[in-house]
């Protein structure tokens, strides 16, 4: 049954939902249909209510959906399987959906209704979680808005999250009310098909594309042809893992990002036959994850009419010899990787040559060329005049851009973290009716921008986004704190990214009169765990969470990414050069960006002053920093950013010799993370096997450390190391994660095995990245068995 007010309280005027003579959206009160006789009836669901408005290969899906759940819920449904299949329609896991919360002193049952029936593996049925709602190349019309809008307030907390990839995200959704909402949005255009799980994930694409001074062409409409022509297509049902797309109109600015796309295409034009012709510069094999790929040029040009039978093609490739069993190497990078660019081809060559021709792959080209955007108003110049609004000069220096079409500029929403209130949204929705119509995108830094807005019109714009909250200045500056969802909501989440981001907005934009240019245009990009959801190789301050044992208690840190490129597509990624505590990160953003400004050289770059100064300056830079008092003589170290619960395991019991042990493996774990960062030093030297087997001695230092909790006397012998540590905590499945299971020890195995190793610059890097993952998971290792007390007894020191 619907939820909401009797039919005789919905009042289409209240709404500003029902448009002309038809019914265009629906309203959060009730369910009903307007007739043009005037006739109104009660619906008893939303499928009713909605009826044809739902695409009929979308309605079938969602009623399958539909019974999938009911299947589940009686027991007559795998539960890996319903798991997969509800990823596949956007509904998604959440942080406590376990059923346990720790409230600072121990953990707690939360009491769900249904305690004994679940959703996947250790996911109960009652508790809430995520939906993710694809939102291609980022564009929205205001009917769409107001729907997520209605969904965020029913539904959820009446927050509407903007990700990275251009996606909505409501959180606390029961997954009984899932195929409500899917059809809700159906309905006006949108899914939440393979917005999760081992599919085609949104495809994203410049924001400002068509708009845009330097691109090459406008790819807003081959974005959106390509997501129509890969959702549920047969060739992309097999992936080991997810698969992203990304387009791009230029090279050289990070809109699209196509560096770190599995498939990334940039616009170009090539005269061929005395004819131009268009066609896209397509890379493969990009990502962030826990170790960023490079992506690799496929082929410098590809016409239009080529794109869907190779990204088929590659599709295939990917599905037939992609990891299956090993989901830490499923991504199509690792294939890549392990066949190298040139054999990838071949294979993807010869697939393109068996495919049964589709007339798809060019039928969507004469809607290209139909492909416009119709502004709502005449573009006229800006005259400034006296009396305009408080804090106007500031947000049009910042947020607004000068669109190549005289007359017009993108206006950029800044919102904080992502986030927009329901009420907001519909602000919002009014408010592009009023100044550009249809013209709405999200983008990668989670913000929502207005198109074709006439230039004329800024202030009176500018005064009533302020009204409702959304006049903050700073977009796309160092203000602007990209974050992931972290402890939040999100599972995996170790430190709070959402709380930190929050936190370094509010100090630097107190000071944002007193920023000199060079720093203002840096960026900060914040993850909760090491997974780079929240982009931070990509930053020029980049951080992601992690934790560190202090005298038996956990206390929230970030290791600190440095070398980071946004332009460029996100042209080159950062690495980790050390932990600081949580509490300490605002105060190294203060000192480094005050060090950049001293003593950079004339116009430098902060890449290439930290380039120039190198890691190890860097590292001394903050090193006072790292140090954490006693929870007596300090406790804030002890609870992280916006959370007031106390990060503590209690006594660990288990006397004097575990004291002591808990110090050598420390100490054996600085010695790892000393090696690692000496790698990063040959690095940068250019001494890259050096640098490559460094980061192999500081993954055997660390795997050693553990190895010595139950064989004090195992030597330097890696063969011997690495035996132990598989018997030891490998095959016991001690050193597994719980969700990314044993993915960080096979980092150790894969290097030590190569008995031909191969030495380059990525692969190097590679390997550093890998060293530092498999480091965290050592001490994540270190302090569970220290929580549980289990190696205590193999510690006990003979008499003798």
């Amino acid at each position: 049954m619907i939820a909401g007010d009797p039919l005789s309280e919905c009042k289409p005027q209240e709404t500003g939902l029902f448009v002309g003579a038809g019914f265009h959206g629906y309203t959060h009160r009730a369910a009903c249909e307007f007739y043009n006789s005037g006739e109104v009836r009660i619906m008893t669901t939303w499928k009713e209510a909605l009826g044809d408005r739902i695409p009929e290969d979308l309605g079938r899906e969602i009623d399958i959906f539909e019974t999938q759940i009911e299947l589940k819920r009686v027991g007559k449904m795998d539960e890996k399987v319903f798991a997969e299949t509800r990823l596949r329609r956007g509904v998604y896991g959440q942080r406590y959906d376990n059923g346990a919360r720790h409230d600072g002193n121990g953990q707690k049952t939360l009491p769900f209704p249904s305690a004994e029936l679940t959703k996947g593996p250790e996911t109960l049925w009652d508790a809430p979680g995520m939906m993710r709602i694809k939102i291609p190349f980022g564009g929205l019309n205001p009917v769409q808005i107001e729907v997520l809008a209605d969904l965020a307030e029913e539904y959820s907390d009446a927050i509407c999250h903007v990700t990275t990839r251009q996606d909505f995200q409501l959180h606390y959704v029961h997954l009984e009310d899932t195929p409500d909402l899917m059809r809700r949005l159906a309905a006006v255009g949108i899914t939440t098909r393979e917005a999760c799980g081992n599919s085609v994930r949104n495809i994203t694409a410049c924001p400002i594309a068509g708009v845009c001074r330097d691109e090459t062409f406008d790819v807003t409409p081959y974005a959106d042809a390509t997501m129509k022509f890969l959702l549920g297509h047969p060739d992309t049902q097999d992936f080991g893992r997810k698969f992203k797309v990304a387009f791009s109109g230029c090279g050289q600015h990070a809109c699209g990002l196509v560096n770190m796309h599995d498939l990334g295409l940039i616009a170009r034009m090539r005269q061929i036959d005395g004819k131009t012709v268009r066609g896209f510069e397509v890379y493969v094999g990009g990502g962030l994850g826990t170790v960023p790929y490079d992506a690799k040029l496929y082929d410098e040009f590809v016409s239009e009419d080529q794109i869907f039978p190779l990204t088929q093609a590659i599709a295939r490739v990917f599905a037939r010899l992609g990891e299956k069993k090993n989901r830490a190497r499923a991504r199509i990078k690792f294939l890549i990787a392990k066949l190298g660019i040139e054999e990838f081809k071949k294979l993807v060559e010869e697939e393109r040559r068996v495919l049964k021709p589709d007339e798809r792959w060019s039928d969507y080209i004469p809607g290209v060329a139909d492909y416009k955007e119709t502004p709502l108003k005449d573009g006229a110049e800006l005259v400034l005049a006296k009396n305009l609004p408080e804090g106007f000069a500031a947000w049009r220096e910042t947020n607004v851009y000068a669109q190549r079409q005289p007359g017009y500029v993108v206006a950029t929403v800044t919102l904080p973290l992502g986030d927009i209130s329901s009420e907001q949204m519909r602000a919002l929705a009014d408010l592009a009716r009023k100044y550009v119509g249809e013209s709405v995108r999200t983008t990668v830094e989670q913000n929502i921008v207005l198109r074709w807005v006439s230039e004329a019109e800024l202030p009176e714009l500018y005064a009533e986004l302020a009204a409702c909250g959304l006049g903050s200045a700073g977009a796309e500056s160092i203000i602007d704190v990209t974050a992931c969802p972290g402890t939040d909501t999100c599972k995996l989440g170790i430190a709070s990214s959402r709380g930190l981001a929050g936190e370094l907005r509010t100090r630097l934009a107190a000071k944002s009169h007193e920023l000199d240019q060079a720093v203002k245009a840096l960026r900060i990009k914040v993850s909760g765990c090491f997974n780079s959801c929240g982009q931070h190789h990509l930053a020029d301050l980049g951080f992601y969470g992690v934790s560190r044992k202090i005298g038996g208690t956990t206390v929230a840190h970030f290791q600190v990414v440095l070398g980071g490129k946004w332009a460029d597509n996100g042209g080159s990624y950062g690495l980790a050069i050390g932990a600081v505590p949580s509490k300490r990160i605002p105060d190294l953003v203060s000192r480094i960006t005050g060090n950049y400004l001293r003593d950079r050289t004339g116009q430098e770059s902060f890449q290439d002053y930290t380039a120039r100064i190198g890691k190890k300056a860097l590292k001394e830079m903050f090193a006072d920093l790292t140090p954490v008092p006693s929870m007596d003589a300090d406790p804030s170290y002890y609870s992280d950013w916006g959370d007031p619960r106390v990060f503590t395991i209690g006594d660990m019991g288990i006397g004097e010799c575990a004291g002591e042990v808990v110090s050598l493996v420390d100490f054996d774990m600085a010695g790892a993370e000393r090696e690692a960062f000496e790698a990063q030093i040959l690095l940068e030297e250019h001494d890259y096997e050096q640098a490559d087997d460094m980061a192999y001695s500081a993954m055997l230092e660390a795997a050693k450390a553990l190895v010595k909790l139950q064989a004090r006397d195992i030597g330097d012998d890696p063969d011997m190391i690495v035996a132990e540590f598989k018997k030891l905590y490998y095959d016991t499945e001690v050193f597994f994660d719980r969700f990314a299971g044993g993915k960080f020890a096979q980092f150790l195995f894969v290097r030590h095995d190569d008995n031909n190793r191969a030495y380059s610059a990525e692969i190097a890097k590679h390997l550093i990245e890998e060293a530092n993952l498999f480091i965290e998971a050592a001490h994540a290792c270190h302090g569970k068995i220290a929580e549980q007390g289990a190696a205590a007894p193999a510690l006990q020191v003979s008499p003798s």
